[in-house]
Parts: structure tokens; sequence; C-alpha cells
């Protein structure tokens, strides 16, 4: 079995995979153009960019799994593998490990993939050392039709940021936080009635993804959802979803009184590519003379070998 980077001789295998593959980031794939067109191609050749597209030959076989990482992010996303004819096939683990591998090289301490549950890969993702943190479902709400007031929401502000934050604390199990981090700067939209409600958004050619951070204590949730669907900006006539994760599992009967569309579960599966390890070193700390303090003791982080 050979497992290398892939090149432009690769092309044709590409081609023939094109509408063959198994999407493994949700919010891409309902969101942007297929990841093995040419416009996906291109992009490993762009420097800014941490794509990284693999191939598995055995025994005339072929396969392809792809991971892409955000430059400043701790984590990256595998975003594909192919052909979903061969998901069993005995490379399909080396070929993940390879992708893994080549995520820890730019930095990232954790790789995700969201699978559904009844999927030929998943045992293929657990024996190469991811394990499910989460559950999720996309809700398509393109045929939600309960009226809401357009003046609920607004867009989030940095003067809104640490209110967010402490949504994000109280909602987001602790298990998950290392890996589902909240982004840097307030984005999406907030309802006006207080930050009880956050939803991120994001948008593409293909669709639009909201993902809701919403306190149980809400009330009129429903309506609330419903107000955000039609003051959505600038979506025309592309679908409109909502990933729910397992954490906020309580939201899944609202969306169903909506008239909302559930698509099927899928486990958000995460390999840790470092761990702690508990070397205890001793920290330097100025301090006046007559006060004592006892030095603080601080783990390092090492890469799994």
């Amino acid at each position: 079995m050979n497992i290398r980077a892939l090149d432009l001789l690769d092309l044709p295998t590409l081609s023939r995979y094109r509408n063959d593959a198994l999407l493994l980031d949700s919010t891409r794939a309902f969101t942007r153009s297929n990841p093995l067109g040419a416009a996906g191609f291109l992009s490993h050749f762009n420097p800014a960019r941490h794509v990284y597209t693999a191939i598995a030959k055995d025994n005339g076989d072929s396969l392809l799994g792809c991971v892409i990482h955000a430059p400043g992010e701790t984590f990256a996303r595998l975003l594909y593998l192919a052909p979903s004819s061969l998901l069993t096939h005995p490379s399909l683990i080396p070929l993940i490990e390879n992708l893994s591998a080549q995520a820890g090289t730019w930095g990232a301490f954790h790789v995700i993939a969201e699978v559904d549950e009844t999927s030929e890969a998943f045992p293929a993702l657990r024996n190469a050392g991811f394990a499910v943190y989460a559950w999720q479902r996309l809700w398509e709400l393109s045929s939600v039709t309960e009226a809401g007031s357009k003046s609920e929401w607004k867009r989030a502000r940095d003067v809104d940021l640490s209110a967010i934050q402490s949504l994000y604390h109280q909602i987001v199990p602790p298990l998950l936080q290392p890996v589902e981090l909240l982004s840097r700067r307030a984005d999406g939209f907030i309802c006006n009635e207080g930050v009880k409600c956050h939803v991120g958004v994001s948008s593409g050619t293909s669709g639009i993804v909201l993902s809701p951070l919403i306190h149980p204590d809400t009330e009129n949730v429903g309506a609330h959802i419903a107000a955000l669907t039609k003051s959505l900006p600038s979506s025309g006539t592309r679908p409109v979803y909502m990933c729910v994760r397992s954490y906020q599992a309580w939201l899944e009967p609202v969306l169903e009184d909506l008239g909302a569309l559930a698509g099927p579960r899928q486990a958000v599966m995460v390999k840790h590519l470092a761990r702690v390890i508990k070397d205890e070193q001793a920290v330097k700390v100025v301090q006046p003379a007559s006060v004592s303090v006892q030095p603080s003791r601080v783990s390092r982080i090492e890469g799994k070998k």
C-alpha cells in the first residue's frame, strides 16, 4: 500500500470520485461547492491555506481523503473520504491516520469529523483514534411558516462579546469547549431582549447554516427562530439549516413544531493529537521580601507519538 499527497497526475481519479464522496464537515457540505471539484483542487496550491489531500493505492484500488485547517485554529477538520463504495477498505484507516498526522504538522491539537452514525466509515474512524464527543442533527428551516417580529434580532457587536462568552460557557459542556471554540470576535445575531440567544451564521453559495446558543430559560423560542429565518439578510433562495448539537437537544421538538425538516443524526467525532504530560516545573515568581508565595506548577503539552 502506498499513501502520498495528491498531485496533478491524480486529476482523473479526483474527477471520477467527484460525486462519490463522504463529506465529513456538514457546514461546508451545506454551504460550499463540491470539494472534489476543480476549485477545491486549486485551493491546494494556495500557500495561505492549509489543505491536504492524500491518495492511498492498494491492489488497484484508490482511496482519497482530505483534511483542512484554518491558520490560528487549534483544530483541523476531515473534509471528505472517497469513494463511498470503499469505506470498509483496509487502507482507509492508514489513510485517515496520514491525514491526521498532516494536521499535527500545522499545529492542530485535534481533528474533527462529522459522520452519520450508520455510515460504514464510523468503525474506521473509531479504529483510527476518533471518539464520539457529541451528536448533532441539521434541520432545514425553509418550510418554517410561523410569523415572528423582525425586530427581535440584531447583529452582535464587540460590546456583546462578554455576554456571548458567558452564554457559551453556560451551554457548551466543558469537555467540548477545547474542541468547539467560540469565535474571538462578536459575530452572528443576538436577541434584542437580552443575550440569552446567540446564533452564529455560516453562509456560502449553496446555503446558510445557523449554529445556535439558546438558554433553556428563553421564552417563545419558536417565535424567535421563525423571526430569524425571515430576517436573514441576502438569503435569497438558498436553503437555511440549523445545526443542533446533543447538549441542546431540547430545541428539536421546537423545530419540529415549526415544521422544520430533520436530517439524519450524526456523530461529532474527535481525535486528539496532543496530550498533557504531568512533568511539573517550578516557575520563578518575583515577590516582595516580606511575602512568602509557593511556586506555581505548570504542565506542558506534548504531541502524541
